[in-house]
């Protein structure tokens, strides 16, 4: 059983935040919210998503899993207006989603969770680095670098925070010192990301006031950010890109 009303912005910006990495997903819902992890085809980034009870302005839930398409929801919600309410009901005997906004009424097919690709186990890692910045600097970051190459470097080094990408006869570098930065815990920190991935990443970060990366020697870059007026929660996991010598 789920029945539950949330603002329409609120709603979009959770969704879009989900769907830059797949586009099939698991709902598990309980009484404390709703709850996401999902992997993307090739296995290079993870999504790991809450969105809990307070962020809605009713909420009534008991536990279950529902398969949602991604697209269709974001299709949908994309002609609603800021300050619209979204109005959500569970029909449990045909599988449907009930949806009221702005005086228009869906009826939206569930997707069978079986179907639908399980939910990752996430993996332990020790990263000994922690970078805290605001979102738009790092979505500049990644906009400038797409015009030079494929994939992007970031990394600490000493005191410093760089975020690199190299050409064939090109390069952009942004370097962020520990005042430039809201926090900063140093280390040995340097791995190389597919821009294909994280471009698309970066796009939900651009509201966030705060996102941390958690980083280390090639290994994955951990990406955290809150949603919802801090009651939801977005983690991206990206592997690295390894270069062979």
């Amino acid at each position: 059983m789920l029945k539950a009303a949330i603002n329409a912005e609120l709603l979009k910006d959770s969704i879009a935040a989900l769907a830059v990495i797949i586009d099939e997903v698991r709902f598990k819902i309980s009484r404390e919210g709703i709850f996401v992890k999902a992997v993307d085809p090739a296995n290079v980034a993870m999504g790991i998503f809450e969105l809990r009870a307070e962020a809605f302005e009713e909420y009534n839930a008991d536990e279950c899993e529902i398969g949602i398409d991604l697209n269709k929801i974001s299709d949908l919600l994309g002609i609603t207006e800021k300050n619209d309410t979204v109005r959500i009901e569970l029909d449990e005997n045909s599988q449907k989603l009930l949806i009221d906004v702005g005086g228009l009424s869906y009826t939206l097919s569930l997707l069978d969770p079986s179907t639908i690709r399980a939910e990752p186990r996430v993996p332990q890692l020790e990263l000994p680095v922690k970078v805290v910045l605001n979102g738009l600097d790092l979505r500049r970051a990644v906009k400038a670098s797409e015009k030079i190459s494929d994939h992007m470097l970031m990394g600490v080094s000493e005191d410093t925070f760089y975020m690199e990408a190299k050409g064939d006869t090109d390069q952009v570098r942004l370097e962020m010192g520990r005042d430039q930065l809201i926090d900063l815990k140093s280390g040995d920190a340097c791995s190389l990301f597919s821009l294909d991935y994280l471009s698309d990443i970066v796009k939900p970060v651009n509201k966030a006031n705060e996102v941390t990366l958690s980083l280390g020697r090639d290994f994955p870059i951990l990406i955290d950010f809150e949603i919802a007026n801090g009651a939801g929660k977005v983690s991206y996991l990206l592997a690295p890109r390894i270069e062979s010598d």
